[in-house]
């Protein structure tokens, strides 16, 4: 059994109800009127596609697609596009309903969406990947658009599908460097974009240790997956003389108490091998092993939904930092809250991915090009003003930061929609 199937038992409904928990949670705290909740859980639209595909091998196949969008009252939708064979429609509303909050919370002018193709990407060619990803971009590219909707890297994605996504809908829309973000910086992307989502989640670890009174060269981390987001934080965590002593990738997981030696692992795991691989001194161990190490600090960076009750009481770190989107279910957070853990949410810590789609997709629709150094002082600038509101609203509720966090989230979406006259 899965890690995925044992989080469906875990809470008996999917990662887009669990989400939907939190804004109720969060409407209950600000005292919204009867009724808002329900109309904040509302997704705008659902559209499925059906993508035929002519195999390498002349077989031909259907590959299911979605793109949700979840409430636009902020501004034109932003989010991810995901290859993953588990993610259904339940997990695609969760995410498009997460990246409305996380631009909410963020103060960025963006709602929330997101896409999905149901595969596993290492059974296609990189042919077939090019030719998928250009029949679902004309597949939906009636409801995308610079001010409609901006697709962006996810899981399994990255700069090189958005570049082919930008090609497909030019071909029927004209030149819109502004549908997507993530785009090669030879077409419109932002130097230091790819690295902004690691980076984001280290500004907000640091600004976490500064109000918390922690050492942070002294803590122990272990981060759970090494792609977009857990390679930066590696990286950006070891030049700051922090000891990263676990990472796991796909293809297994690595322990080094002393330290890791991460550009190692880097130099390996661009050369396509797995941390396991990677030759840097440290040992094996099993990918679950690492969630339940004696480290300081934990960074869930992979998939969603990887602790839950069946595993959480293994949990041994004193902080848990969410890297990806919804790694911990609602039932783990409530035994790691029972216990005293701080957990920094997903909305928080993951924030540096959707400050600099606003810094790509603002290039694209002004024309005015933006650099590494102003993207990392509007990077650095926003993660630490939204950290220190998250603080403050959970010290003056007594709550904690992902409560805190999506009340403010939600407050700001449901003044939006007050003043368009919605509710």
């Amino acid at each position: 059994m899965t890690l995925t199937s044992l989080s469906m038992i875990d809470h008996g409904l999917g990662a887009d109800i669990a989400v939907d928990r939190s804004v109720d949670r969060a409407a209950e705290l600000l005292e919204l009127r009867p009724g808002v909740n329900e109309l904040l859980k509302l997704h705008d639209r659902e559209l499925g596609v059906q993508l035929p595909l002519r195999r390498d091998d002349g077989s031909l196949t259907i590959v299911q697609g979605y793109r949700v969008q979840h409430n636009g009252a902020r501004g034109p939708y932003l989010g991810g596009l995901r290859f993953h064979p588990r993610a259904d429609l339940h997990q695609t509303r969760a995410l498009a309903s997460l990246m409305t909050w996380r631009s909410a919370l963020h103060s960025l002018p963006f709602g929330g969406a997101q896409g999905s193709l149901l595969i596993d990407p290492s059974d296609y060619s990189t042919t077939e990947l090019e030719a998928l990803t250009r029949r679902y971009a004309l597949a939906v590219s009636h409801v995308m658009g610079p001010r409609l909707d901006i697709a962006a890297p996810d899981l399994n994605t990255d700069a090189r599908v958005m570049a082919w996504f930008l090609d497909a809908y030019a071909s029927r829309h004209g030149h819109a460097p502004g549908v997507v973000a993530g785009k090669p910086v030879g077409l419109g992307g932002v130097p230091g974009g790819e690295a902004a989502a690691g980076r984001g989640l280290v500004y907000v670890l640091e600004a976490a240790a500064r109000r918390w009174g922690l050492d942070l060269a002294a803590q122990r981390v272990a981060i759970q997956g090494f792609g977009h987001v857990g390679s930066w934080v590696a990286r950006e965590l070891y030049v700051r003389g922090v000891r990263v002593v676990a990472v796991g990738d796909a293809g297994g997981a690595v322990l080094n108490e002393r330290g890791l030696d991460v550009p190692e692992l880097l130099r390996a795991t661009a050369a396509g091998y797995s941390v396991a691989d990677s030759g840097a001194p440290s040992q094996r161990i099993a990918p679950d092993e690492l969630l339940t190490l004696g480290s300081d600090i934990l960074i869930p960076a992979a998939t969603g939904q990887v602790l839950t009750a069946f595993n959480v009481d293994g949990v041994r770190a004193g902080i848990v930092v969410e890297g990806a989107a919804h790694p911990v279910t609602p039932e783990a957070d409530a035994v790691l809250a029972a216990r005293g853990v701080r957990v920094i949410p997903d909305l928080l810590a993951g924030g540096g991915a959707a400050i600099a789609a606003y810094a790509e997709w603002a290039q694209g629709v002004a024309g005015i090009a933006w650099d590494e150094l102003r993207l990392a002082t509007e990077l650095r600038g926003r993660i630490e003003r939204t950290f220190t509101e998250v603080a403050e609203f959970s010290e003056e509720h007594h709550c904690g930061y992902r409560q805190a966090a999506y009340a403010i989230a939600v407050d700001r979406v449901a003044e939006a929609l007050a003043l368009r006259g919605g509710i």
